[in-house]
């Protein structure tokens, strides 16, 4: 199975993807009109990541899904790197606002599903760094909601940003398992409960793998294993723990109004 790889995006030109992700203008060239504007670049690129992979995102494959030069994407996009920064802030764009008048479990939760739905519309976003990402508006956007979820509920500033960096961080790690799961059964093509057909045998027949020898992981195994038909349920940890973080997260604000 190929490895997935983490793309780094922080090494580009902040000020011109700045630039380029709110819009600021360019100077007035000269010449015949561009034939394409910097979002169609950005959309064929992130067409060609949901198919292939990030690793497939390059100036040269971008430039052939456009049907133009290399060299010419150069006049929408400094590099790579920018280009990075402008697919994750247009995928951002996708997520949508917790509906009016939920109290903010019920919007963190929201949050959480649309995230959650927006790794698995694009699993390259799972593979790109995120810590220096030049903010565009739909990035800003994100954040804004994140935040007003649990806004004048008893936080302070920085709870309020460590919150929602608990939450994402949740959806990020449950997100890449279901992803790497989904990918395992694509490459081997056994499910999970297939695979462990043919392991089981093999382990039933070694004496110092007996239940006996480890009962406890022997006992919860068996029982999450037949609750899940695989060993491991990616959908199930998500809602579960992020029910149990927001348990956390309740107990605090109560604590606080106490």
């Amino acid at each position: 199975m190929t490895a997935v790889s983490t793309q780094e995006n922080g090494d580009g030109d902040p000020r011109r993807a700045i630039e380029l992700l709110w819009g600021v203008s360019a100077p007035p060239r000269r010449g015949p009109k561009p034939k394409l504007a910097t979002a169609d670049v950005v959309r064929a690129a992130v067409a060609l990541a949901d198919a292939d992979g990030i690793e497939a995102v390059t100036i040269r494959r971008v430039a052939e899904q456009l049907g133009v030069s290399p060299m010419s994407l150069y006049t929408y996009v400094p590099g790579r790197a920018e280009l990075l920064d402008l697919m994750i802030d247009h995928a951002h764009g996708e997520l949508t606002a917790p509906g009016e008048g939920l109290g903010w479990r019920a919007a963190l939760t929201a949050v959480a599903e649309d995230q959650w739905a927006l790794f698995h519309r694009h699993p390259w976003l799972l593979q790109v760094t995120t810590s220096r990402s030049a903010l565009g508006p739909n990035s800003f956007t994100k954040y804004e909601r994140e935040l007003r979820a649990v806004e004048d509920i008893g936080l302070g500033d920085v709870e309020m940003d460590a919150v929602v960096s608990l939450v994402t961080g949740l959806v990020r790690t449950t997100a890449r398992s279901s992803l790497d799961n989904a990918r395992l059964v694509r490459t081997t093509g056994m499910t999970d409960a297939q695979w462990w057909e043919r392991a089981w045998p093999v382990l039933a027949g070694i004496p110092a793998a007996d239940a006996a020898h480890y009962p406890i992981s022997s006992r919860v195994g068996q029982a999450a294993g037949e609750a899940h038909n695989a060993a491991e349920n990616p959908a199930f940890t998500f809602r579960f723990g992020l029910a149990r973080v927001l348990d956390g997260i309740e107990t605090l604000v109560s604590q606080r109004q106490q």
